[in-house]
């Protein structure tokens, strides 16, 4: 990415969930003024609740000449419902030709790590006429910023995009618009798939319509696995909240792995040695329903053997949870499950 940045020379349109100002934030924070002192068109788009603390380096960038814009600024005094709604989405869009999203935001941790292991992260890069699907879901947030009581003139792909890989589809989620497009796709992966579905997401903590369509899929006898992280990154609360499902999924068959080397933050899915899923949205009501996300779907044999390869070496540095031994956990075990599962719509 930093490659593709520093060799720009029309525009460079980056966003972020999380954008921290440490050592890689500043690296290529460096890169963007550099390329902004030069003439290229330099976006760069934050959530803004969630960044918040860090609006020093973002006014610093700006002073160097490139664009800055937070996305839906807190109501002041009093907050209101659409401020509960932020944009998970990771987009990096180069010279409309190069585009990046995915799981990974920016800062040194998705790079080297935590001090109890790995981070584990995956991104796709796309080149040619089909990262202009990115650009537009880029300049859609980016005009909804900057612009919020204009209609959005970005609402609506581009012509140009129209010339993209037939094999590639860019699909968005927004709670503003009740729009789950996200959810749905997933839920009809699952009812579609003829062999088996696999999944990596750092929370497990399903809809009613996702669980539903995994729990159809394993009794039918399709093989649908999930990868998750031993611990979790938001604090303990979701990792016991993705543990009171457990059960329900691993009754229908559905086999729960954990991933030892540490924290899996990866958002994919594989399906039937065909369908192959990036995306910025995890499996969990926050991101179906509260949060807008970006998917990139790709049907597409050779892409899909690559993302299942990244599965399978995942999985081998992977437990499967025994269901035998999940429904003999003690009590308290159960207890806390259930107490941090009323919570979990809000984690």
């Amino acid at each position: 990415m930093l490659a593709d940045v520093n060799a720009a020379r029309q525009r460079v349109y980056v966003q972020f969930f999380k954008y921290e100002p440490d050592a890689l934030g500043q690296q290529l924070g460096v890169a963007l003024t550099r390329r902004a002192k030069e003439g290229v068109d330099v976006r760069f788009l934050y959530d803004d609740f969630v960044c918040h603390r860090w609006r020093w380096y973002y006014r610093h960038l700006r002073s160097q000449g490139v664009s800055v814009a937070g996305y839906a600024p807190i109501h002041k005094p009093l907050p209101r419902l659409c401020d509960y709604y932020r944009n998970h989405r990771k987009i990096v869009s180069i010279d409309d030709t190069i585009a990046y999203t995915g799981g990974m935001n920016i800062a040194e941790r998705y790079h080297h790590g935590l001090e109890w292991g790995c981070w584990c992260d995956t991104m796709i890069r796309i080149e040619g006429p089909s990262a202009l699907l990115l650009r537009d879901c880029f300049l859609h947030d980016w005009d909804t910023s900057t612009h919020p009581r204009r209609p959005n003139e970005r609402a609506h792909p581009s012509q140009n995009a129209t010339k993209a890989d037939a094999s590639i589809q860019v699909i968005t989620s927004d709670p503003n618009l009740h729009d789950r497009s996200i959810m749905l796709h997933t839920v009809a992966l699952l009812d579609e798939a003829d062999r088996y579905v696999w999944f990596e997401s750092p929370y497990f903590i399903p809809t009613r319509e996702v669980m539903g369509a995994m729990c159809r899929a394993a009794r039918r006898g399709v093989d649908v696995r999930v990868l998750q992280p031993p611990r979790g990154d938001r604090g303990e609360a979701t990792q016991w909240a993705s543990k009171h499902h457990y059960g329900q999924a691993l009754d229908a068959g559905v086999k729960i792995g954990v991933y030892h080397p540490g924290f899996l933050h990866s958002k994919i899915i594989v399906s039937d040695d065909r369908i192959g899923v990036v995306s910025s949205c995890n499996i969990d009501p926050r991101s179906y329903c509260l949060c807008q996300e970006v998917a990139t779907v790709v049907d597409d044999a050779a892409f899909a053997a690559s993302l299942r390869d990244v599965f399978l070496t995942d999985e081998r540095q992977s437990t499967y949870i025994d269901p035998d031994q999940w429904h003999h956990r003690p009590i308290w075990q159960r207890l806390k499950e259930n107490i941090c599962n009323i919570i979990s719509s809000q984690l």
